[in-house]
């Protein structure tokens, strides 16, 4: 599939947004009302951010509005409804906390639901489709929330050290959390590897398997076309090698290293790890839709 800048910038950045907000509203932050302040706008500003660029792909933005009417059977729209209940309920949360100084804890574990309702939604945009086996046949919304919670733990904590609320067992779990999104993420590659038309071929497609290998006597059409661009994009090896080793680099060595660092650093540590996970993330994701080819490929002979 074609990788849309939009897309990627909507993934990733919706993401961190979501695993802000499902962190601070767990009450990761001690009650002080210096990290509510930055940290609650920040969740809200880099999810709203994430939000914005997801129309970048549309050909009518204006009728963006849309997306919140078919809740009922299209996950896009349950997404919608649920970042906008998500980002209301927690700024009800907020609101309470740094404003009146009532502790509704109830209420930010709702919120920090609903985030990761959020996220596993959006996973499901693309799980659900049967035609592209890279996405449905891995544990996409799995590797999803776990990478939400990943930077989200990432800022949470850079943000908690930074404003002087540094603690040793916040750096630990943030390195566990890293972690166990390195595993995830290696797990969703094991499984996609060679699936990018896994269980159909031209000869399952056209049923002369058991004649013998089907081969195409002529190209539907002579130029290229919306669904080549789209449905069957093609990434060289070199280059998907490449991007791998630096998303997988920077999106989860550093940052396994600098949480170990925060033990003594602090903050500026893992200020630094959120960084580098967020440029590794924006490379990996670009594979995620580069490398993930829709069944139509079939139908121009790419195998």
């Amino acid at each position: 599939m074609h990788p849309a800048p939009s897309l990627i910038a909507f993934t990733v950045l919706s993401g961190l947004g979501m695993g802000m907000i499902a962190w601070v509203g767990l009450g990761l932050g001690d009650w002080d009302h210096t990290f509510g302040w930055i940290a609650g706008i920040l969740s809200l500003m880099v999810g709203g951010i994430g939000g914005v660029a997801s129309v970048g792909h549309l050909a009518r933005p204006d009728r963006a509005w849309r997306a919140f009417t078919q809740w009922r059977s299209s996950w896009l729209s349950r997404e919608a409804c649920l970042m906008v209940t998500a980002k209301v309920t927690f700024t009800l949360y907020l609101g309470f906390w740094l404003l009146l100084g009532i502790e509704l804890k109830l209420l930010g574990w709702i919120a920090a639901a609903l985030a990761m309702a959020t996220v596993y939604a959006t996973a499901m945009i693309y799980a659900q489709l049967r035609t592209v086996p890279m996405w449905s046949g891995t544990p996409t919304p799995f590797m999803f929330m776990v990478l939400s919670l990943t930077g989200g733990l990432l800022a949470t904590g850079a943000i908690k050290g930074l404003v002087g609320l540094e603690t040793p067992v916040l750096y630990s779990l943030a390195w566990l959390v890293v972690a166990a999104g390195t595993v995830i993420w290696w797990t969703q590659q094991a499984a996609g590897a060679g699936r990018s038309l896994d269980g159909t071929t031209m000869e399952t497609a056209t049923g002369l398997g058991n004649i013998g290998r089907v081969k195409m006597l002529e190209a539907p059409h002579t130029g290229s076309n919306y669904l080549l661009k789209e449905m069957a994009f093609e990434v060289g090896r070199a280059r998907a090698f490449q991007l791998r080793k630096i998303g997988a680099f920077a999106g989860f060595v550093l940052p396994l290293v600098l949480t170990l660092l925060a033990l003594g650093v602090g903050g500026w540590a893992m200020l630094i790890a959120l960084l580098c996970h967020i440029g590794g993330m924006m490379a990996l994701r670009w594979l995620f839709f580069a490398e993930a080819r829709h069944v139509q490929a079939l139908y121009y002979g790419m195998r």
